[in-house]
C-alpha cells in the first residue's frame, strides 16, 4: 500500500483527530477559544509528529468562513481549499529549498498586503532553521512589527539553529515523539477502516521501528 495514499488520506483535519500532542492542542485551542492569538508560533519536534498538520488545522481555525474557532467546519470553501492545498492566504514555504535572501525578501514584501480571502494571511514556513542569515534578518524585521492580519507558523526539526532574536518573538510549542501504544492503536484503526486485516504483534514492531513518528509508521505499513 502506498505510504503517500495513507498519509494523505488519514492526515488529521481537526484538532480532535490529532494523535498525541495534548499539551500543544490545549494551548492552541485555549488561544482560539479566548481569542488570545500571538503573531508567531514555533512548532519544533522530530519528523512526522504533526508540525505541518497542526499548522494547517490552525490556519483553518483562523480562516473558517463560519468564524474564528478551534472547531473549523471543514465544509466551507476556505476549509476545503486549505485541506486541498490551494488556499490563497495560506502561504506554505519550504525553507530548505528557498534559501536565497531575494526569495525571502520578495515573500515578506507581500506581508503588508491584506488577505485576499481569509481573516488572516498565514505563513507556514517549514524547516525554518534552513534559512540563511540574511533571510533570518528579513524575517526578524517582519516579526518585530507584524501587521495585524498576518500570522506566522514556523516549523523546525532543529530549533537550536534558530537565532535567539527569532525564538524570543515566537510562542514555542515542542511536539513530542508519539508513544508506541498510540501509534499501534492508530494504525489498527486505519487498517480497520480500510478493511485490511492486521496483526497486533506486527503493528507493535512497526510502531517500535517508527521511533515516535506517525508518518514513518504509516510508511512502514
Amino acid at each position: 500500500m502506498s505510504y503517500q495514499v495513507l498519509a494523505r488520506k488519514w492526515r488529521p483535519k481537526r484538532f480532535g483527530e490529532v494523535v498525541g500532542q495534548k499539551h500543544v492542542l490545549k494551548g492552541l485551542i485555549n488561544a482560539l477559544d479566548n481569542n488570545r492569538l500571538h503573531h508567531a508560533y514555533l512548532f519544533s519536534g522530530t519528523r512526522g509528529v504533526g508540525k505541518t498538520t497542526l499548522g494547517r488545522i490552525f490556519a483553518k481555525s483562523l480562516n473558517c468562513d463560519k468564524g474564528l474557532s478551534a472547531s473549523p467546519c471543514g465544509k466551507c470553501s476556505s476549509c476545503i481549499e486549505i485541506d486541498e492545498g490551494h488556499f490563497v492566504d495560506l502561504i506554505e514555504v519550504d525553507a530548505a529549498s528557498r534559501t536565497k535572501v531575494e526569495e525571502t525578501r520578495e515573500l515578506l514584501e507581500n506581508v503588508q498586503y491584506a488577505p485576499s480571502r481569509g481573516r488572516f494571511k498565514v505563513y507556514l514556513i517549514d524547516e525554518v532553521h534552513m534559512l540563511t542569515t540574511h533571510s533570518f534578518n528579513a524575517l526578524l524585521k517582519t516579526l518585530e512589527e507584524p501587521p495585524p492580519h498576518v500570522k506566522f507558523i514556523l516549523a523546525t526539526t532543529d530549533p537550536q539553529k534558530l537565532p535567539v532574536t527569532i525564538l524570543s518573538r515566537c510562542l514555542k510549542f515542542n511536539l513530542k515523539t508519539i508513544p508506541q501504544e498510540l501509534i499501534t492503536a492508530h494504525m489498527a484503526h486505519v487498517l480497520a477502516q480500510e478493511n485490511i486485516p492486521s496483526d497486533n504483534a506486527a503493528l507493535k514492531l512497526i510502531a517500535r521501528s517508527a521511533k515516535g513518528s506517525m508518518r514513518d509508521a504509516l510508511s512502514l505499513l
